[in-house]
């Protein structure tokens, strides 16, 4: 199995990923920049995390890093403010699935886990999920932050996760928790998905790792 996965600076989507190729998948790596909403730390965790996974499996990871500030800033200039976590998430995962078809990848991957934070809940996994026709996958689904941590913890991946940096500022205060796909579709029909979904592909990179180029 060859999937793509939604990897960030943070402790769950390094977890997810090395469960999934503990057992047995080949990996393509997808950053999103949300950068003037972050600093640049943020890339540079992902791209230890990605190191320190390509050490411990001695494999390979192509990673992409895929500007998402814009795509963030439009949001927040034309939609609802408790809908902007949910709309990013959708817009991540459509630009995971373009780059899916072009790395011939089965799946996506997230790590996601159901309640971990307000906007992870349920209805908003159902609505995100509904962005894409491609297999999301959620290793963490039922993992509580004790479980993830002490897997992160186990692996090294942990003492990367934890480096300081500044938290995603376009975050809304209250995020809707139960988001309604029918709102969520009326709010993307104010803007371009398709030419912010190009534009971001267009301006991706694939970043070189310490194992090698590809």
């Amino acid at each position: 199995m060859k999937l793509i996965s939604l990897i960030s600076g943070g402790i769950d989507s390094p977890v997810a990923t090395y469960l999934m190729m503990r057992n047995g998948a080949d990996i393509v790596g997808v950053y999103f920049d949300i950068r003037p909403f972050c600093d640049e730390k943020s890339l540079e965790k992902a791209t230890k995390i990605v190191e320190k996974l390509e050490k411990i499996f001695n494999k390979k990871i192509k990673m992409y890093s895929v500007p998402h500030g814009n795509n963030l800033s439009v949001f927040a200039e034309s939609c609802r403010k408790n809908l902007e976590c949910v709309l990013c998430k959708r817009m991540m995962l459509r630009i995971g699935e373009k780059i899916a078809e072009i790395e011939k990848c089965d799946a996506l991957l997230t790590g996601e886990s159901l309640g971990q934070v307000a906007s992870q809940t349920s209805e908003n996994i159902y609505v995100i999920s509904n962005a894409v026709k491609i297999p999301v996958l959620r290793p963490l689904i039922g993992f509580d932050k004790i479980e993830i941590e002490k897997i992160a913890k186990e692996t090294g991946l942990y003492e990367i996760s934890i480096i300081p940096c500044l938290p995603c500022s376009a975050v809304p205060k209250k995020p809707s928790t139960k988001a309604k796909l029918e709102n969520v579709l009326n709010e993307e029909e104010r803007i371009d998905i398709n030419s912010l979904v190009e534009d971001s592909l267009r301006n991706a990179m694939v970043i070189d790792n310490k194992l090698g180029d590809y």
